[in-house]
C-alpha cells in the first residue's frame, strides 16, 4: 500500500500541493483526477523521489519514501510511467526494455520473454528504432519499460494522453488486467476521468493542489457536482 499524508509541495511561492492525504491500496488502482493545473504530475513526481516535498509523509508499507533517492524508490518496487511516454527514440524497442531491467536483479532474458508475451507487438518490433512506433505502441513500451522491474506499485502519468479512443480503451483494459493479475498497487494519473473510473476501484479528485473528493470509483462517477464542476464529463 501507497498511504500519502499531509503533503504539500511548493515551486517558489507557488503552492502545487496543498495537505494532500490518500491511500492507495495493494491490488487496486486508484485514479487521481483533474483538470490541467491540480497537482496529479507533481503527486507522482514526489512519490517517485524527484520532487521534495515541503512537509507530509509518503509510505510504502513501512518504509518512509520522502527523502529516498529516486533510484533507491525504483529498487524498492515503484515504478514511473511519466506523461509523454519517455521513450529513447533513437534506441530499438529492446533495447529501452533493457535499460528498465538495469536498476533490478530480473533475469533479463525471463523479464524480456514476459514484456513480449504480455505484448506481443513489441515482440514484433523488438528490433525497431522507436521513432517508428505508434503513439499507442510507445505507450505499451513505456509501460513494458517499467514492468520488467517487476515493481510493486506502478505510477502512470496520464497514459491516454493523445491516444485514439479505441487504442485508450484496449489501453485501459490493459492496465485493469494488469493490476487483478499482478496485484499491482496502481496510482492512475487522467485526465480521460470518463475512462479512469471505468476501470479503477478508487478515485481521488484534485484542484489547486487540494483533494475536493474521494471514495470509491463508483460513488465519484456518480456525483453529478464533481462531474459539473472538476472533472467536465458525464459518467453512465
Amino acid at each position: 500500500m501507497i498511504q500519502v499524508e499531509q503533503l504539500s509541495v511548493n515551486y517558489g511561492a507557488v503552492r502545487a500541493l496543498r495537505d494532500v492525504s490518500f491511500d492507495a491500496p495493494t491490488g487496486q488502482i486508484t485514479a487521481v483526477l483533474g483538470a490541467n493545473g491540480a497537482g496529479k504530475t507533481t503527486l507522482l513526481r514526489t512519490i517517485s523521489g524527484l520532487v521534495t516535498p515541503q512537509r507530509g509523509r509518503i509510505r510504502l508499507g513501512d518504509v518512509e519514501l520522502v527523502g529516498v533517492a529516486t533510484e533507491n524508490i525504483a529498487r524498492l518496487g515503484v515504478g514511473h510511467v511519466p506523461e509523454g511516454r519517455g521513450v529513447i527514440e533513437e534506441l530499438t524497442v529492446e533495447e529501452n526494455l533493457r535499460l528498465g531491467a538495469l536498476s533490478s536483479k530480473v533475469n533479463l532474458s525471463e523479464g524480456l520473454d514476459e514484456q513480449y508475451a504480455r505484448f506481443p507487438v513489441l515482440g514484433e518490433r523488438r528490433k525497431r528504432h522507436c521513432s517508428t512506433l505508434s503513439g499507442g505502441e510507445r505507450q505499451m513500451l513505456a509501460m513494458a519499460r517499467a514492468l520488467i522491474a517487476k515493481p510493486r506499485v506502478l505510477l502512470l502519468d496520464e497514459p491516454s494522453l493523445g491516444l485514439a479512443p479505441q487504442v485508450t480503451a484496449q489501453l485501459m483494459k490493459s492496465i485493469r488486467q494488469l493490476c487483478d493479475s499482478q496485484r499491482l498497487t496502481v496510482v492512475l494519473v487522467e485526465q480521460n476521468a470518463k475512462s479512469a473510473l471505468r476501470i479503477a476501484h478508487q478515485a481521488v479528485v484534485l484542484h489547486l493542489g487540494s483533494v475536493v473528493a474521494s471514495g470509491d470509483a463508483a460513488t465519484v462517477a456518480a456525483d453529478e457536482d464533481l462531474r459539473r464542476y472538476y472533472l467536465g464529463v458525464v459518467v453512465p
